[in-house]
């Protein structure tokens, strides 16, 4: 590989490789070049698709400690690599894959362990990471007002049987200490 293009691009997909928390390797063969540019706005903001030859990309993911896809580097293959949430570069891939089945997952790689096409459309069926944060605070939420009122409901028992007792006592005519002020005479102070 003495080629100076080729080692750019070796060098240019091992550090894709290294910087991406995801990437999910596909087969591309039958896409149009408008398909594929369809396919690259569907992946998201966080992603990039790369097509490239199988041995650089062997030897690229060699280089950045990947070896989850050496199986599958055969046939006209690309790879999305995702920087941002993974699930919603899956979900682009597999509804484009719904309506393109010229498209085929065939492997993905998540956080350095390898996952299936199987595991890869899971992922895809998962809610965004801001959904999933979203339901995990309103639970913390709404324990925390349960507990809010459990902590408040004695206190609250404690008023209720005071406030009680003061009606009780006016009703049986003691009255209120305030009505037992106002009934004393002022003294003048001389």
């Amino acid at each position: 590989m003495a080629n100076p293009e080729k080692e750019a691009a070796v060098a240019e997909l091992a550090e894709k490789f290294r910087g991406s928390n995801a990437a999910v390797l596909t087969e591309y063969r039958g896409l149009t070049v408008a398909q594929l540019k369809r396919l690259r706005r569907a992946l998201g903001e966080n992603a990039t698709y790369s097509v490239s030859k199988n041995t650089l990309t062997k030897i690229a993911a060699r280089q950045a400690g990947v070896e989850a896809f050496d199986a599958d580097l055969n046939g006209p293959t690309a790879i999305a690599f995702v920087t941002g949430d993974p699930v919603e570069a899956a979900k682009g891939l597999r509804d484009f894959a719904r309506d393109n089945p010229q498209l085929v997952i065939k492997a993905g790689l998540l956080d350095g362990r390898a996952v299936s096409a199987a595991e890869v459309t899971q992922l895809a069926d998962l809610e965004s990471r801001e959904v999933l944060l979203a339901k995990a605070a309103g639970a913390m939420k709404a324990t925390l007002s349960r507990g809010a009122f459990v902590l408040a409901a004695p206190l609250s028992k404690a008023v209720r049987t005071v406030e009680a007792l003061r009606v009780e006592r006016e009703a049986q005519g003691g009255g209120s200490a305030d009505a037992a002020e106002a009934a004393e005479p002022a003294t003048a102070d001389a």
